[in-house]
């Protein structure tokens, strides 16, 4: 005889079990301080306060799942062949969007998504009345079990069901198993990326057409209120990348110069404040600190703008020099934008890009029309390969070095930052381990993830095509490697034939 199927709130109940326990296990041996919640927060250990954050976070995807299965039933009972019998009218809504916005205090547009996962993961039942399962089985899986959230599940449905007619359906079923792989490990973010280049390859003939709706919602909005103007943009990857290209040029320049010499502050603090003259002084500059700045210890006044303010400076720098300016300044004239795509696509037209910095793949036909722009550099992927290991013999990697360790780590190996904000870094140092200048010897990491890597430990393994990082005991006992880079959200086994 069969078991019975476990009770819903089974799951939540389970969970809701787990978290009192961890919790109690995060206060202090000798017995908690009385108070409320924020004082017994303040007692916790570090370890105890993580498992309690992660236990809360499967709570609440537990409650989403739910959420979701009776956001469903509601729009249902709810559907317009009731007319004004329907569940929603009954109780005064227009319709079901708006009675779940009002029971859980959030928007239209958050109840409608969950309305959305509930319809695409739910079992469907036939007209015999037997029940069927999902249409995408595996995003409700993992649903059902907390492992992903609901905002994860409506990414990868929504992509599933827009590509669902012309996508090979073998294919379709490999890319929801892996974007659901993704979606356990990965923030919200990166599955969002790999959704992205999913979509472009189930239907690589919908990259084109999805790209000239982009293009037709392509705005830049100007108005003045309480003394400043506001400046509104919404631009199409064509039409953004040069503009953003450009602005991340001169913030990294200006983030750059913000760097100060080691040493230096120890260098400047011996000379005697207002020892303008003098023994000291004169040696201080002979040295060559003040002479070539090789010694200075940054900015004479500290540069304390945010990013937001020094992107605004930017623009405004740009507009300046397109009013007026002859000369190109520095930072843009190492400025390009990259252009990334196969051989086949640049040859054949058919296919995608991507472009350094966006996420949002472009048209083979886009691809090729920026490959001849002299601003563009098109990375073509599959054709003559250059000399990129220079072993010992030189210690900066080479700007043809930074666009391979861009095509296998697209941007920060490591979180996934933007490629305009990061660094080649030395896997191996150079100095200390005798590192080579090397591909496999090289990785892409933004600053924090650059120096908590050296700061806890982690070890990393490339190759000319991946990159591995292996977490120290600490964090996970049995250093299980976890891959980064851009096969992350490139989805191994879902590549087109």
């Amino acid at each position: 005889m069969e078991e019975p199927p476990p009770h819903p709130l089974q799951p939540l109940e389970r969970d809701l079990d787990a978290l009192r326990a961890a919790w109690g296990d995060a206060m202090p041996a000798f017995g908690a301080l009385p108070g409320g919640a924020q004082v017994e927060l303040e007692q916790m250990s570090d370890s105890g306060l993580v498992a309690v954050t992660d236990l809360i976070a499967r709570v609440r995807r537990d409650a989403d799942a739910l959420l979701v299965r009776v956001g469903n039933e509601v729009a249902r009972r709810s559907g317009p062949e009731f007319g004004d019998t329907g569940l929603a009218k009954k109780q005064g809504f227009h319709n079901a969007a708006r009675l779940l916005a009002a029971s859980t205090g959030g928007s239209r547009g958050e109840a409608s998504r969950l309305i959305a996962v509930g319809a695409a993961t739910a079992e469907r039942q036939s007209f015999t009345g037997e029940y069927r399962p999902s249409a995408h089985p595996h995003v409700a899986t993992a649903l059902a079990a907390a492992a992903i959230s609901t905002e994860a599940a409506a990414a990868i449905t929504s992509m599933l069901d827009r590509v669902g007619v012309r996508a090979d359906p073998a294919l379709a079923d490999i890319t929801e198993t892996a974007l659901v792989e993704l979606a356990v490990v990965a923030p919200l973010e990166l599955v969002v990326r790999g959704v992205r280049e999913a979509e472009a390859r189930l239907d690589q003939d919908g990259v084109e057409p999805r790209e000239d709706v982009l293009r037709g919602q392509r705005s830049l909005t100007m108005f003045e209120s309480g003394g400043m103007l506001h400046l509104r943009a919404r631009l199409d990857p064509e039409t953004g990348a040069p503009i953003k290209a450009a602005i991340e040029a001169l913030v990294s320049d200006v983030l750059r110069r913000r760097e100060r010499v080691p040493g230096a502050d120890a260098a400047v603090a011996s000379v005697s404040p207002g020892a303008e003259t003098g023994d000291a002084f004169d040696a201080f500059v002979r040295d060559g600190y003040v002479r070539d700045g090789s010694g200075c210890a940054g900015p004479v006044i500290d540069d304390d703008r945010t990013i937001p303010q020094l992107q605004a400076d930017a623009l405004a720098a740009l507009a300046r020099h397109a009013l007026g300016c002859t000369q190109t300044s520095t930072p843009l004239a190492k400025t390009t934008v990259i252009v990334r795509m196969n051989l086949e696509t640049l040859v054949d037209g058919v296919g995608h890009a991507a472009i350094d910095g966006l996420d949002q793949p472009i048209a083979a036909s886009t691809a090729r029309r920026l490959a001849a722009d002299a601003e563009v550099i098109p990375v073509v992927l599959g054709g003559e390969r250059m000399p990129l290991d220079l072993g010992r013999a030189a210690r900066l990697f080479t700007k043809a070095q930074r666009l391979a360790l861009g095509e296998r780590d697209g941007g920060c190996a490591s979180c996934g930052q933007n490629i305009g904000y990061v660094e080649a870094h030395h896997i191996r140092w150079w100095e200390r381990d005798a590192g080579p200048t090397d591909l496999a010897n090289g990785v892409l990491l933004c600053s924090f993830c650059h120096h908590r890597m050296h700061r806890e430990n982690w070890g990393i393994r490339a190759t000319r095509d991946s990159v591995w990082f292996i977490p120290p005991p600490h964090i996970d006992p049995a250093r299980t490697p976890r891959l980064g880079g851009r096969a992350r959200f490139e989805l191994a086994g879902t590549r087109a034939a």
